[in-house]
């Protein structure tokens, strides 16, 4: 897991995007798109059209990284917006890079209730 920052957001770009695009092509729609700062450290995630394959661009203080992730079985769930961009947790960030729909994830158990 990509240790995200205390005060960071991550943003979802919504849409699917040219997996094509590297480290500038990625920041440029991070600007143009997103109307962000590439270099604020904040995460931004992109997925192409098949949507098993996932890109993570986020500046650490020192440069940029680019972090890439490709599902072997199954999709990732990507968020259907009318925005340019929907933000998430960190938390859900990990529900996403597991290939769980991280708007509703499951318990594995129930409480009981008191009765």
């Amino acid at each position: 897991m990509i240790p995200v920052p205390t005060g960071a957001h991550v943003w979802i770009a919504a849409g699917h995007t040219d997996m094509r695009k590297g480290f500038d092509g990625l920041a440029l729609r991070v600007q143009k798109t997103l109307k962000r700062d590439p270099h604020c450290g904040h995460l931004f995630a992109f997925r192409g059209k098949r949507g098993d394959l996932i890109k993570l661009l986020w500046h650490d203080g020192q440069g940029m990284c680019l972090f890439s992730k490709r599902l072997e079985k199954g999709k990732f769930i990507w968020p259907t917006t009318v925005g340019e961009a929907v933000t998430i947790t960190p938390a859900q960030l990990g529900y996403l890079l597991e290939g769980i729909d991280w708007r509703a994830p499951q318990r594995t158990w129930q409480p009981e209730l008191a009765g």
